[in-house]
C-alpha cells in the first residue's frame, strides 16, 4: 500500500474511576479517527499513565507502586487495543505502557496494534534522567523495524528521536515511516523531540510522526504537565512543506491531526530531490576527522 491516511493524536490525560470510563474515552478517539478515514492511528508515550488514577492516591502518587499496580490492567489494556483495532479495521499504535519483566524490572514498550491482533512492539532504547534516576525503568536493546500492510513501520519513542543512529538503521531496512509517541512536561523538551523528529525526517527522507501527551493532570505523579503539538514531519525538498511539517495540532486543544502519507513521494524525492541526504549518508564515513591533541 503506497498510500495511508494517518491520525496522530494529541492526547490529554484522564482520570478515571472505573474501568468502563477508559474504554469509552478510547472507543470515542478511535472511532473518530476512523470515521475520517485514518487507517493508521498513532498515539503517545506514558497516555496509559493515565489508568493509575483507577488506583487510588496512594499509588498514583506513588511512582514505584504505580508501575506495579498497572500490570494489573495490561491484558485488559491490550484485548481494547486488539478489539478497537478490529472493529474499525485500522491499525494502532497504542499509548506506551510500562511492562513488568521476568527480571522483575519494567520496561517502556509501545505496541502496534492490527485486525488480527497485536503485530510487534518496540521498548524504548535510551532512557532519560527521570526514567534512570526517579522511575527505574530499564531501557531496551533492540532496534526493530515492522512489517506491516502499509509498509515497514519503525517506532522511536520520544528520548529515542534525539539520536540519529536509531532511525537511519531502520530506514536502511526499509521503513519510510518512522512513528515517535512521546511525553514531555516543558517547551524545551517538546522541541528537543521536535528538531529530533524534523532531522530524522530530512536525513533520512522519510515522515516522521510525533504523538504528544497534552495539557495537566496535577494528580499525577508522573504525567501532571504535558506539552506539544502533535506533528507530521517530512523531508525538506520539492514537493513537500518547505518547513518539513505536514501538519501539526493548535495549542490549546486535545485533538487528532491528519494527513495523507504517499510512500512513492518518498521514493521520488531520494531518486530526484534537490539534495540526497538519505544516498549520501555515507560520505560522513569517508570524511577525515580533526586532530586530537
Amino acid at each position: 500500500m503506497s498510500k495511508v491516511k494517518a491520525a496522530v493524536a494529541q492526547y490529554d490525560i484522564g482520570f478515571f474511576a472505573q474501568w468502563f470510563e477508559f474504554e469509552d474515552k478510547l472507543t470515542q478517539w478511535v472511532s473518530q479517527a476512523a470515521k475520517n478515514g485514518a487507517k493508521l492511528l498513532v498515539f503517545p508515550e506514558y497516555g496509559s499513565m493515565e489508568l493509575t488514577s483507577l488506583f487510588g492516591e496512594s499509588v498514583y502518587k506513588d511512582l514505584g507502586k504505580q508501575l506495579h499496580s498497572m500490570q494489573e490492567v495490561y491484558a485488559d489494556y491490550e484485548a481494547l487495543y486488539s478489539q478497537l483495532a478490529k472493529q474499525f479495521d485500522v491499525m494502532i499504535l497504542a499509548s506506551s505502557f510500562p511492562v513488568l519483566q521476568s527480571d522483575g524490572s519494567f520496561r517502556n514498550r509501545a505496541n502496534l496494534y492490527g485486525v488480527d491482533g497485536l503485530i510487534d512492539y518496540q521498548d524504548k532504547l535510551i532512557m532519560t534522567r527521570f526514567e534512570n534516576e526517579q522511575w527505574l525503568i530499564h531501557a531496551g536493546q533492540d532496534i526493530k523495524v515492522i512489517d506491516t500492510d502499509i509498509g515497514r513501520l519503525a517506532i522511536n519513542i520520544c528520548y529515542d528521536s534525539e539520536f540519529p543512529l536509531i532511525a537511519h538503521q531502520q530506514v536502511q531496512a526499509g521503513a519510510d515511516v518512522v512513528l515517535v509517541p512521546s511525553c514531555t512536561d516543558t517547551q524545551a523538551g517538546f522541541y528537543r523531540v521536535r528538531i529530533g523528529c524534523q532531522a530524522r525526517a530530512l536525513e533520512n527522507q522519510c515522515y516522521v510522526l510525533q504523538s504528544p501527551t497534552f495539557g495537566e493532570a496535577l494528580w499525577s505523579e508522573a504525567v501532571d504537565v504535558n506539552t506539544g503539538r502533535a506533528s507530521i514531519y517530512t523531508p525538506v525538498d520539492y514537493g513537500f512543506p518547505d518547513n518539513g511539517i505536514l501538519t501539526e495540532g493548535a495549542a490549546d486543544t486535545a485533538q487528532w491531526v491528519y494527513a495523507d502519507l504517499d510512500l512513492n513521494e518518498i521514493a521520488r524525492v531520494r531518486q530526484q530531490g534537490q539534495v540526497f541526504n538519505y544516498r549520501d549518508w555515507p560520505l560522513q564515513n569517508t570524511l577525515r576527522g580533526p586532530k586530537l591533541d
